[in-house]
């Protein structure tokens, strides 16, 4: 019995491959996913049980470009309930005006920084684009850089924060009007339900010379993972299942799912050079920090463990 708050996915939602494995199935509305659910939304919303309903927590992995992906998946009326209600968008502005730091900060306007630099022009000519902006802050610091900036959410309260703050908002039909330099997708791709289809729609807005960036959770021990199956284990350690969060985290790439994905998108990965990422690294202070700054360009572009990569439209010379 199917539950009328769910999009079925019956082929890979990055590379369309019907060849697929199933690797879990658990109801959502039983142990052990009702419990994290509980657990996880009960201190930031008000979460109802009825849409669990009817429904199953079912991981699929593609044998084509390697991505886990939840079949069952809210649909765009469950998604605002989750992002609106589940998610309480006053309780989340308190966290994030508590919790962001001066390290946070600091790391946009390196990001920002090393981005127009690859660009070569200066700021008051290029237009930057947040796709899935959150409270507008990384759309923010490319204003003060002086860059024109856009952004877009699908949270209601978000936008409207955004808009007091000098942000142009672009909805989703708009898009394509627009041409844009930089497209920002930062955790953003594991929460699209057709994420190929808004790879194709997005490019439709890139400057013949713009790029975009995609930024998504890295699970590289995922199977090892998925065999524990603790979902007790705190996020960011090693046998935490934050990569598929059930309902938000609905797809869960490979380096190789993104590589694929942007192929059939007829877009190509553009890596941005070292001396460049150093360049504009601003905080130095203490050893560890030293550390992670000279480590954390080789582990993105000669190690490749990280999601984070940047596209181009596939016409252009390298």
């Amino acid at each position: 019995m199917h539950n009328q708050y769910y999009s079925y996915r019956d082929r890979c939602p990055a590379c369309n491959s019907t060849i697929l494995k199933e690797l879990y199935r658990k109801p959502y509305d039983k142990p052990p996913i009702s419990e994290y659910l509980e657990s996880f939304y009960s201190l930031q919303g008000d979460m109802k049980v009825e849409y669990l309903k009817d429904a199953n927590f079912t991981l699929c992995e593609c044998e084509d470009c390697c991505l886990i992906f939840q079949k069952e998946v809210p649909n765009d009326y469950f998604m605002k309930v989750i992002y609106e209600k589940w998610l309480d968008p006053k309780k989340a502005f308190r966290q994030h005006k508590e919790n962001d730091d001066l390290e946070l900060y600091g790391y946009y306007a390196h990001e920002i920084s090393t981005i127009i630099a690859y660009l070569h022009k200066v700021p008051s000519k290029l237009s930057f684009f947040d796709f899935g902006m959150g409270w507008g802050k990384w759309a923010l610091m490319a204003k003060g850089f002086g860059c024109e900036s856009y952004g877009s959410e699908l949270s209601k309260e978000r936008m409207e924060h955004a808009k007091s703050n000098g942000i142009k908002v672009v909805t989703w039909d708009e898009i394509p009007e627009h041409k844009f330099d930089f497209i920002n997708t930062e955790q953003v791709f594991e929460h699209i339900p057709n994420p190929l289809d808004a790879l194709i729609h997005l490019k439709k807005s890139l400057k013949p010379d713009g790029i975009l960036k995609i930024s998504v959770p890295t699970a590289n021990n995922i199977k090892h993972r998925l065999k524990r199956m603790d979902w007790k284990a705190k996020r960011g350690t090693r046998n935490s299942l934050n990569p598929v969060a059930p309902l938000e985290h609905i797809n869960c790439y490979r380096r190789s799912s993104l590589i694929k994905m942007a192929e059939l998108a007829s877009m190509e990965e553009v890596v941005i050079p070292m001396k460049t990422q150093y360049m504009y690294t601003t905080n130095w202070c203490g050893a560890k920090r030293v550390a992670k700054n000279m480590l954390l360009p080789i582990y993105k572009n000669i190690l490749k463990r990280k999601n984070y990569l940047f596209f181009r439209n596939h016409h252009q010379a390298l």
